[in-house]
């Protein structure tokens, strides 16, 4: 099986400032990864430069299309990129108003990335949004409200839906429950993880969060200072870290 996505010896620097460092890994279809660290370990970088969202200063990000192409992502053109973006890619921001439009209904929100890609039946996307608001928990009567009128969770299960009704096959997400509510970051946990095994999709999360990590990957990536200091199996690095930053994350968080 080919890699979905591999990153190859990926740098970014900010000046004197490194970003992350030489990463290189193989994303598989279907694999979720989990990238953890502390705040400012290079997680958040490295995943905007997974996603596009950032040019590397060097190194070269690999994605496979649905026709078996293995393209590089600073070799596409601009065009190319939006499309991938749109269709085959999703993006979750930690804070939901970067990844909605907040000045449309929750439902132009779903209906909006549908129309990104062609469909221009008022029926067909009113018929999807409904079914999408539904599969994340929000009810059909709120389909016409703002996502100012939304909960910071239905905000984000907003989001979601919006990522996913192009039916993409990699998804990216940036701390998905940070700033929520235990309560509340507990039922959007378990919505990932069906949605992610249902749908068969591939996703990239960063966290700094072992238990989310713990819950919703099969494999683990650890940052520290812009570099990866080790990956492997997600319960094997929590029930046995061999780097030492790994064991005082792992002792100082799930053995409160």
């Amino acid at each position: 099986m080919r890699p979905l996505l591999s990153a190859d010896s990926i740098s970014k620097t900010y000046g004197v400032r490194t970003g992350c460092l030489e990463v290189s890994f193989d994303l598989f279809p279907g694999e979720v990864l989990s990238i953890v660290g502390e705040s400012g370990s290079g997680k958040t970088t490295l995943l905007r430069c997974l996603s596009g969202h950032v040019p590397t200063s060097s190194g070269k990000v690999f994605y496979t299309t649905r026709d078996g192409q293995r393209m590089a992502l600073d070799e596409m053109s601009e065009a190319e990129r939006r499309l991938l973006m749109r269709t085959d890619w999703g993006f979750v921001h930690q804070d939901a108003r970067e990844g909605l439009r907040m000045g449309v209904s929750a439902g132009a929100n779903v209906g909006e990335r549908m129309m990104a890609v062609g469909t221009r039946h008022y029926g067909k996307i009113r018929t999807a949004a409904t079914d999408w608001l539904a599969r994340v928990e929000i009810s059909e009567d709120r389909i016409d409200d703002s996502p100012w009128a939304y909960s910071g969770g239905m905000r984000q299960r907003l989001q979601i839906a919006r990522n996913l009704v192009t039916s993409p096959r990699l998804i990216f997400m940036d701390e998905p429950t940070g700033g929520l509510d235990v309560s509340v970051q507990a039922r959007l946990l378990d919505l990932i993880k069906g949605l992610v095994k249902s749908l068969g999709l591939a996703a990239v999360i960063v966290t700094h969060d072992l238990a989310v990590a713990r819950l919703l990957s099969s494999r683990m990536m650890v940052m520290q200072q812009g570099r990866v200091i080790e990956q492997g199996l997600t319960d094997q690095i929590l029930e046995d870290p061999q780097a030492a930053y790994t064991q005082l994350l792992v002792s100082s968080v799930l053995q409160v």
